[in-house]
């Protein structure tokens, strides 16, 4: 009888939880001992999204928090450090607030949240009201953290330190102190407008419980950005700051390739690893080469369900992505060539800004702006290093497959908006199609292609230089709203590019794209042509119905295509 493997822990980020409840654990307690051995009063840890912050966090709080479960642990790399886990482990009281959630249209629904997620943290301790150790007034200040609303901001700021003095007096030990998504606030409230008022805010809530407070015993900070110290981390002293740069915990947060073929190999799906590998990895942390741990987790469940599972973009699901969006709108000359070269696989050189504030992004000068956007995407996991050159510009480039394609979707949904706004000339080029007009076809796409970004004739796969263009083409005709067209359509024998059916006008059209590797444009068109004849891909059409059928073979190299064409009439059939 076949054992019964253990879960995968999809989205699950409480750390008990998972241990207890028999999911796959990937043990990264190490951190705990990395930590205390490089303690600082206050660490601050910036990760990309999805790549273990939340988890380890509350590991950390598991594992020092008074009254824990040992038997966690039992097991895990910890539990051999026999001094260490007799010194720590279940020893301190411990404070862990997210602030992933505090967000609002306006400053004070934002300070609002703020509240509820400390009054909901200040709950779990509730049982002090019962404590001998603290006074009548003590107590009457622990009940305003337990009110759902803080009726005074200044109650608010101070409300972590007034905390973390309430359980150290009845402890008589000192706290420890976790945040996690500490600059989610500050994102929501620039995109909201009130940035400034936010900034204020933190700066007053952390300046109040990380700096001289002698309750303290260290504080964890985590987030996605590194924000500059003098915004919110004014004025402290023993404050370190471990970056993706740093080799300090590059293991701690994500999957390295051992812990990947470890997790395959249980599930016995080892011949997926080059998969995983191509989409997933790519990320350097310190000196080591990182898994995106959400991508791997997906990924293998979705490989549990079917043997045959496509690839798919996890971590591209988790967030916005407008952050490549802004980066196209502001997008010179210069700037737009650089991405051409990133998506293409090459590197570029940049000076990045180690410390951030939002309003860089709306410095009047052009290169501060810029440096803001290229540092951000470096910070958040869109782009990775692979070295420094001798002027100490560091080598950026895409990660991995999964990150290339939210590029290119974002280039894509960017070049159909600017293309479809120009009603005339998107509606010729339709009609062109329509028509069997290839000549303008092929003037239209060639004037629409020399304004966006191209790919390179580099490394990359040809198959992913293909599907650039079949997507350029795809968003232009799917936005024709009476038309029915179908990207990648089962057809004859085979799988077509683009299928488009005018069922009012009984016309049809077949477009298979090919990249015309060294502009090799006659040889790519008659591939693409031959293609379609050799697996009839215009049977669904003439089984529709249609009369007309155009067929039409693309070859597209950098900015530039041919288009090669036939075209087929058939008698219409009448039934007598």
């Amino acid at each position: 009888m076949k054992l019964q493997k253990k879960k995968l822990p999809i989205g699950i980020e409480m750390f008990s939880k998972l241990l207890k409840n028999d999911f796959y654990y990937v043990d990264k307690t190490g951190f705990i001992t990395e930590l205390l051995a490089s303690w600082a009063e206050v660490n601050l840890i910036t990760r990309p999204r999805r790549f273990g912050k939340s988890l380890n966090l509350d590991m950390l709080k598991t594992f020092f928090e008074i009254g824990t479960d040992a038997a966690i642990f039992h097991g895990l790399k910890i539990s051999e450090e026999k001094a260490l886990c007799e010194a720590y482990m279940g020893k301190y009281p411990v404070i862990s607030i997210t602030l992933k959630d505090v967000e609002g249209q306006n400053i004070q629904d934002a300070q609002d949240m703020l509240g509820l997620v400390i009054n909901r943290e200040a709950l779990r301790f509730q049982w002090l009201m019962d404590s001998p150790r603290l006074t009548v007034y003590d107590k009457k200040q622990l009940e305003r953290l337990l009110e759902e609303n803080f009726k005074k901001t200044s109650h608010l700021t101070g409300s972590l330190k007034l905390l973390s003095e309430l359980l150290y007096k009845h402890y008589e030990k000192q706290v420890i102190l976790l945040i996690d998504e500490y600059d989610v606030p500050l994102d929501k409230a620039y995109q909201n407008n009130y940035y400034p008022q936010m900034v204020s805010l933190i700066r007053s809530l952390f300046s109040q419980v990380l700096k001289t407070n002698y309750t303290l015993r260290f504080a964890v900070i985590t987030g996605c950005l590194r924000i500059a110290k003098e915004s919110i981390f004014t004025g402290l002293n023993n404050f370190k700051v471990r970056t993706i740069s740093d080799v300090r915990y590059a293991e701690s947060f994500g999957f390295t390739t051992e812990e990947v073929k470890k997790m395959l190999s249980y599930y016995e799906l080892d011949d997926k690893f080059d998969a995983l590998k191509e989409w997933y990895d790519g990320y350097h942390f310190g000196n080591i080469d990182i898994y995106c741990p959400w991508d791997v987790i997906n990924q293998c469940d979705k490989f549990l369900e079917a043997n045959d599972a496509q690839m798919e973009s996890h971590w591209e699901n988790s967030s916005s992505n407008a952050i490549v969006q802004d980066i196209l709108k502001t997008a010179s000359a210069t700037t737009k060539n650089q991405i051409e070269a990133l998506i293409s696989g090459e590197y570029i050189e940049k000076t990045l800004k180690p410390e951030l504030t939002y309003t860089d992004l709306d410095n009047p000068d052009t290169n501060i702006r810029q440096t803001y956007l290229w540092s951000v995407l470096f910070a958040t996991g869109y782009l990775t290093e692979i070295g420094n050159t001798e002027h100490n510009l560091h080598k950026l480039v895409i990660p991995n497959r999964e990150v290339r394609k939210i590029y290119t979707d974002r280039i894509l949904s960017w070049f159909c908006t600017k293309i479809t706004s120009d009603e005339d000339k998107w509606e010729r080029f339709c009609n062109a199609i329509k028509t069997g007009n290839a000549a303008e076809f092929e003037a239209l796409f060639n004037e629409f292609m020399a304004e966006s970004i191209s790919i390179r004739d580099t490394f990359i796969k040809k198959e992913m230089k293909e599907n650039f263009y079949h997507g350029m083409l795809l968003g232009l005709l799917r936005a024709k709203d009476s038309w029915i067209v179908k990207s990648n359509s089962e057809a004859g024998t085979g799988y077509t590019d683009i299928f488009i059916e005018l069922p009012s006008d009984k016309i049809g059209c077949i477009i298979e794209t090919k990249y015309a590797e060294s502009g090799a444009f006659d040889d790519s068109c008659n591939k693409a042509m031959k293609q379609i004849e050799k697996h009839d891909y215009s049977a669904l059409l003439r089984q529709h119905g249609m009369e007309t059928i155009h067929i039409y073979g693309v070859a597209c190299f950098k900015k530039t295509c041919k288009i090669i064409y036939k075209s087929y009439h058939l008698r219409p059939k009448y039934n007598l």
